[in-house]
Parts: C-alpha cells; structure tokens; sequence
C-alpha cells in the first residue's frame, strides 16, 4: 500500500502537471496498476501501522555536530566521519533533511509568481476579544489565504487552529474563489505539519491535487506576502470596529476584503481584482466532492484524564493515564456553526 504522501503526489502530476500515467509510475518506481488506483480512489489510503525508529537515530547528535561545523559537508564525508556502515541512501536523506537549519539565511530578492502558480497561508490573531458565547470572550485564529500572482486576500475565522477547523476553512475559502492555486505555502503550523505534513492534512491536499510547500523554521520571508496581509488587516481592518461574535466578525471581514482587493497594489501597480481572472484561469478546477467529515489526533492522556476536542473536555478511562490515544471526531466544524462554551461531561 502506498503512503498518503505518494497518492497525493500522484493526483497533483496527474491532474496539475498532466503527466500521463507511465511517466509517474517511472517518475515514483511505482506501477501503473498502483497509480490508476490512485487515480481512481477519491480517499487517501489508511494507514497500516506505525513507522519504525531509523538506524539514523542513534547517529543524529554526531551528524548535528559535524553540520553545526560544516554545513556544506557531503553526506558521504559525514558517513566516513561517523563510521557509517550501512546504505548511504537512508543517511543522505537525513542529513538533508537536518542541513538546512544550519545553512546561512539567503539573501533576500523579488518574486515574480504566474498566474495559478501559488497561494501563502497563515493564521492571523487579531489584537480583540470576541464573544463566543455564554459570557465568554476569546481570540479566534483567522485562516488568511493570499494568491501569489493577483495579490487577492481572502480570509474567515475559524473555531480553533485544529487540524479539522483548518481543513474546513481552506474548503470554505477555496470554494469561495471557485478554483485552487497548484501550490500552497504554509509554515510549521502544528495542524497542517511540522516538517511533514499531518495523515488529515495530506489527504486533504490529495483530494486538491495541489502541493502543500511546509516552510523551513524560523524563516518568516520564505511567506512574505501573507505576512504582509496580516499586518494590512490588523492596521486597516481591525481599529475602530467592534465585534458581537464571530459571525459579526467575518460578515464585516467580508464586506471589508471586497474594498481592500480593489485598491491598488504598490508592489505590482495593479488591483488585485483586475487580475484575479488571469489567476483564476491559471488555478486547478475543485474537485467534485468535498474533505471527509471526520477527522482524528493523537496525544498522551494526563493525570486529569481528560482530553479536548474543539470546546469540549471529555472524560477517558483512568487505565489510560499516561498512555499515548488516537481521538477520532465524527464531522468538521464548519463556519456555519456557533461558537459555544459548553459543560464538562461527567466522569
């Protein structure tokens, strides 16, 4: 059975790159038989059992010490300095995965993006406190998406920063724009991955057929343009205004983006509205279904036996205490649904 990642990697060069099927059995070492049921499969695969600790692991203080020195040292230097003896495939694909935290920052330059290329990703806390019912006030996130050729924000608060709530907002928000940029770029947001990207949230971006670009750490540029829509909307959108909840909240939101996305941009000297066409034409059609209404995580139980699921704290056997759980929601939050603070269940 092939991974979450490879089905979604399959649909993306079948659909967006229109490669055929053999060059992407040629292209992954994989059959042809096992890309048509991709291809043919609208779900990502189950996964199967859990991943095994690597050789690698035992050698990864070393290999840190030896980048940490040398950044740009070969993989194959670095096998001879740690007296490696196994197949250098396994160790070259983790000192790659480790050298970039120890490469020098790149310089900074201009991006030119074509139309459909891409979208940037964040969550934006806007500086207010918003009801959310029963005498309760908080910060929701707010999912910001921004196409990288037009310059058109859109952008909804969400119930939680929850892998869920996070899938649920991109399918809102993308089916507001009728279509879905080839790429997404996000950083290490723990809901979408931190260096890979969540089981939920691969299947989600197979069902997109898009690739989903996971920023290196601590590199706030490789994202500037999102970044820069955060600091427009906690300037230009948020001082002055009041908020009844969030409902109120994305209704002014949205009434508030049809003006912004009309003004003039200075850094491309057009309106992000009058190129949002030539985008759109660029962009992958939405697939015809939408994300499963389900979604799951795992985390180790504590003393208090208690674990929360959106607003929610509900009570698990005190057997489990200490002991590492998969939780399992039966549907996604969606915007429609109120924000409410509801009881403790009863142990």
């Amino acid at each position: 059975m092939i991974s979450v990642e490879d089905w979604a990697e399959i649909r993306r060069l079948h659909r967006a790159e229109q490669m055929p099927i053999r060059a992407i059995a040629r292209h992954l070492s994989i059959s042809k038989n096992t890309v048509k049921r991709a291809l043919e499969s609208d779900r990502a695969p189950v996964y199967q059992r859990p991943a095994k600790g690597s050789a690698v692991d035992a050698f990864e203080p070393q290999i840190r010490e030896l980048l940490k020195a040398t950044p740009t040292m070969p993989a194959t230097v670095i096998a001879e300095r740690i007296g490696w003896e196994r197949g250098i495939t396994v160790l070259k694909e983790r000192v790659r995965e480790l050298r970039p935290a120890y490469l020098p920052a790149d310089p900074v330059g201009r991006t030119v993006y074509e139309p459909g290329e891409l979208a940037q990703c964040d969550l934006w806390f806007p500086p207010v406190h918003i009801p959310v019912g029963y005498g309760q006030f908080g910060c929701p996130p707010v999912l910001v998406i921004v196409s990288g050729y037009s310059r058109v924000i859109t952008a909804r608060m969400l119930p939680t920063r929850q892998t869920g709530d996070l899938i649920a907002g991109h399918w809102r928000l993308l089916t507001g724009w009728g279509a879905v940029p080839r790429m997404l770029v996000w950083d290490n947001e723990s809901g979408i991955g931190q260096g890979r990207l969540t089981t939920e949230f691969a299947a989600f971006a197979g069902l997109l057929a898009v690739k989903i670009h996971l920023c290196r750490p601590r590199d706030p540029e490789a994202k500037g343009l999102v970044e820069r829509a955060n600091g427009y909307l906690e300037t230009s959108f948020v001082p002055g205004r009041t908020f009844t909840g969030p409902d109120d909240f994305n209704g002014q939101l949205q009434d508030w983006l049809k003006v912004a996305n009309r003004r003039l941009h200075r850094r491309i000297q057009a309106r992000p509205a009058d190129r949002w066409e030539a985008d759109r034409a660029g962009m992958l059609a939405l697939p015809p279904i939408g994300p499963s209404q389900w979604y799951r995580f795992h985390t180790r139980l504590g003393r208090d036996h208690y674990i929360r699921v959106d607003l929610n704290d509900y009570s698990v056997h005190p057997r489990a205490i200490g002991r590492r759980i998969q939780v399992s929601s039966g549907r996604v939050i969606t915007h429609g649904d109120t924000y409410r603070l509801l009881p403790v269940p009863a142990a």
